[in-house]
């Protein structure tokens, strides 16, 4: 995570597809930060195995394993309810399942972005059958006013308009996870 100014670069080669900064990467720096020490500190007697959810979450997981000051493992779990479109489809398909055993762990989802909340919803039955000890959620985004599922996330990063957004590894078609700000994408799909 490096030194952030106060305005955000744009790549010029996205510029004409990006709208509004939603959350500045200074922004995303500072509150993975602090999700970091709140982890810590929840943790700190039971370090959680942190599950990523592939692969819009990749860049977040990055930065928050690196901010949470306790022996952490990783694993990587990578499904698919959106294809190629800006909605959830309400589909869940798991494209990559976990490696590790959950029994009896505390397991921390590591998720991008919670809007329907029906693919958080699955994970969480799906995840929860394996038996772990806890099973909590850490979004880095979740979607103001679009949950058709009630979500109790443990940790939430911000809390966003409706609007389809991009960077930090969200995407569209495998592109923008690599801005460092999130931005509402106006381009076309």
């Amino acid at each position: 995570m490096g030194d952030y100014s106060a305005e955000d670069f744009t790549a010029t080669w996205a510029a004409h597809d990006l709208g509004e900064v939603v959350v500045s990467a200074k922004e995303v720096h500072d509150r993975v930060l602090e999700l970091g020490r709140q982890i810590t500190h929840d943790y700190a007697n039971n370090p959680p195995l942190l599950v990523c959810v592939l692969k819009g979450a990749i860049n977040f997981m990055s930065d928050l394993m690196r901010s949470i000051e306790l022996p952490v493992e990783v694993d990587f779990m990578a499904v698919s309810s959106y294809g190629a479109a800006t909605k959830t489809s309400g589909v869940v398909r798991i494209v990559k399942d976990l490696d590790v055993d959950l029994l009896n762990r505390d397991v921390l989802i590591v998720e991008d972005v919670v809007d329907s909340g029906l693919t958080l919803n699955y994970l969480r039955q799906y995840l929860g059958a394996r038996s772990p000890r806890s099973l909590e959620v850490c979004a880095l985004l979740l979607k103001e006013g679009e949950q058709r599922v009630e979500q109790s996330l443990k940790y939430v990063g911000f809390v966003i308009p409706a609007d389809f957004v991009v960077g930090y590894g969200l995407d569209v078609n495998e592109r923008y996870r690599n801005l460092d700000a999130i931005y509402t994408f106006t381009g076309e799909v």
